[in-house]
């Protein structure tokens, strides 16, 4: 969401250069041209470039296949708990914590959005009491009129139903001709329907207080209203002298309207218009050129989105729209039921696809099943151990347990293809889940070789065995570590520190499981090639969700600062001690981009 925001500010920002830019090219044409060219800047604020690529899409969606990137982790993982006692899964959900930047930003957006409504409230409120202590007057003009004793100026009050507002007194101060002068003014304000251009401009005053071009905008506005107003007069044969000694007497007598949606005749830069008014300097109208530049502009700025939405958007909405408008693969029959029973109960191992054909998850909570769908088994050919960062949904989706089954029509070539994509179609269509993806830049670990170089020797080729979610491995011998890549075996020692195997695993790989592990995404800066087995023992830190084992030193100390580790816990060393110690690799602090899955919307399962 932030990130959309900051899109559309600094969209709008350049949008309103460009639309300051043009209005040079006409700066010796007409002033509602500029006029008009300044309004639209005010109304991108309003309408982001986003709404018109998704109106491009809707028109020109149509179902693709979803393409399936590779990611550069080609090996798979899968969490084996067997023979240990007491186990834990590498990847748990993290605490909820609360993000306090947004909050605040959106706590001092609302307070200066109120600033804003009630200075305007305050102004309307002069006005009300204006028009309800006004009487009605005679006079030649094609709305109601109305005389008010308060000392505003001429004006145009309403928008739907318009009143023309004069101060007590004027027909006799004016003479008939500058009394014309001022009515033929504020019917051009009327026939240009002013007040409401300046109430829509009033709006994004509000919405968008802290952005010093909409001020800037608000002036020219202003300025060039008056001007095509003051252009107007003199083209319907009022004398120039007459005209300003007009708007020279009521400013005399009158102040200025409090608000710009009430249309008067003293605005904008009074010294300025009266030069211009008696030297007559009008604008020009436009020939062929100009109006071929403005029509480029209004198509470029208009079309240019719906068509790039007509031809970009639909891959998007092809993967992450509603459900079921993609060509992906989907299951024949699903289910989804309700399993409260299995809450406490430890994770169940063994294999997520028990036949080609099937996929099973008997006791599983619904954000895990989004990590697997849109995190490990996102694409459906590869298996990426790196933990999805999951944000939004309600509490339930952690707490609530369901039993998962469902059957493909026909057996996939990849069986993690259940897992990933057809997964996604499952949630998307049962869950009503929507989501989107949003990189931030936070603090990171980076993981480089400690000064006494890499403790690990690399496997040989072909020294462990490919993953197959569908037959499982053979049986092996008590104590035996199972001799597949990609596999991650968690226990603990005698003493209750954790113990974690990685096995057949690359250093890129080993960086990303140490994520969760770490609290925070680490990557591999050691540009060291080829596959190793990591074994780890360390006093977990309760302080980090990920360290929180079960049956582990539940008051083992925090950890120490991963850039001076000279210092273990007495109770063993922590995680950082033991990367340098035991395997000779350190992390250090940095900051690096994040990938955030945003769920935007989720249901409960329907019923079968």
């Amino acid at each position: 969401m932030m990130g959309e925001l900051i899109n559309h500010l600094w969209q709008s920002t350049v949008f309103a250069i460009l639309a300051g830019l043009l209005t040079l090219a006409f700066r010796k044409n007409r002033a509602q041209v500029r006029y008009w060219i300044w309004f639209s800047a005010s109304v991108k604020f309003l309408v982001p470039f986003s709404l018109l690529l998704a109106l491009g899409s809707y028109f020109g969606r149509t179902p693709v296949a979803k393409s399936l990137p590779v990611p550069a982790i080609s090996s798979t993982v899968v969490q084996v708990v067997e023979p240990f006692p007491v186990l834990a899964p590498l990847i748990s959900s993290p605490q909820p914590q609360t993000d306090w930047l947004p909050i605040v930003v959106i706590g001092l957006w609302a307070c200066g959005c109120a600033g804003v409504l009630l200075i305007r409230l305050r102004a309307w409120l002069r006005i009300r009491a204006a028009v309800q202590a006004s009487t009605p007057i005679q006079i030649p003009f094609p709305v109601p009129a109305r005389t008010t004793a308060h000392l505003l100026e001429p004006g145009i009050v309403g928008i739907f139903r318009p009143m023309l507002l004069l101060p007590a007194g004027i027909v006799t101060r004016l003479a008939p001709k500058q009394l014309e002068s001022i009515l033929a003014h504020e019917m051009c304000h009327l026939r240009r329907r002013d007040n409401l251009t300046a109430a829509i401009h009033m709006i994004v005053e509000a919405l968008f207080w802290f952005h010093p071009f909409v001020w800037w905008i608000s002036a020219r506005l202003m300025e060039e209203r008056e001007r095509a107003c003051d252009e107007s007069v003199l083209e319907l044969g009022s004398e120039p002298q007459i005209y300003a000694e007009s708007i020279l007497k009521t400013c005399e007598s009158c102040v200025e309207s409090p608000l710009a949606c009430v249309s008067g005749v003293t605005g904008a830069d009074l010294k300025r218009r009266i030069v211009r008014i008696m030297t007559q300097m009008g604008g020009t109208n436009l020939n062929f050129s100009k109006k071929l530049l403005l029509a480029s502009f209004a198509v470029a700025v208009v079309l240019g989105p719906l068509l790039l939405g007509l031809r970009v958007v639909p891959q998007v909405w092809a993967q992450s729209s509603e459900p079921g408008t993609a060509n992906r693969p989907a299951f024949e029959v699903a289910s989804i039921k309700s399993n409260p029973g299995c809450q406490n109960k430890p994770p169940q191992g063994g294999t997520f696809t028990p036949s080609p054909d099937r996929m099973e998850r008997p006791c599983v909570n619904l954000r895990t099943l989004i990590q697997a769908a849109y995190g490990t088994f996102r694409d459906g050919i590869t298996v990426d151990p790196e933990p999805l960062h999951i944000e939004g949904g309600p509490q339930w989706i952690r707490s609530d347990f369901y039993s998962v089954s469902a059957k493909a029509a026909t057996a996939p070539a990849h069986p993690e293809m259940m897992n990933g994509p057809m997964l996604q179609v499952l949630l998307e269509n049962r869950l009503r889940l929507k989501t989107h993806y949003e990189q931030r830049e936070m603090p990171v670990y980076a993981m480089t070789v400690g000064k006494g170089g890499l403790k690990l020797q690399p496997l040989a080729k072909g020294a462990c065995t490919p993953i197959d979610f569908v037959h499982p491995p053979p049986p092996r011998k008590p104590g035996e570590l199972p001799n597949i890549c990609g596999i991650v075996l968690v226990g603990r020692t005698e003493t209750g520190d954790m113990k974690i195997d990685f096995r057949g695993n690359t250093m890129a790989q080993f960086a990303q499981r140490l994520s969760q592990l770490a609290g925070r995404d680490v990557s591999d800066k050691t540009g060291i090639p080829g596959m190793f087995n990591f074994h780890l023992e360390f006093t977990p830190d309760p302080a980090i969700p990920g360290q929180n084992f079960p049956g582990g030193a539940g008051s083992a100390s925090p950890a120490t600062n991963p850039a001076n580790p000279s210092s273990a816990p007495e109770s063993g060393p922590d995680l950082f001690v033991a990367l340098q110690e035991q395997l000779g690799l350190k992390l250090e602090s940095t900051k690096g981009p994040v990938q955030f899955l945003i769920i935007d919307h989720i249901e409960r399962p329907t019923e079968n």
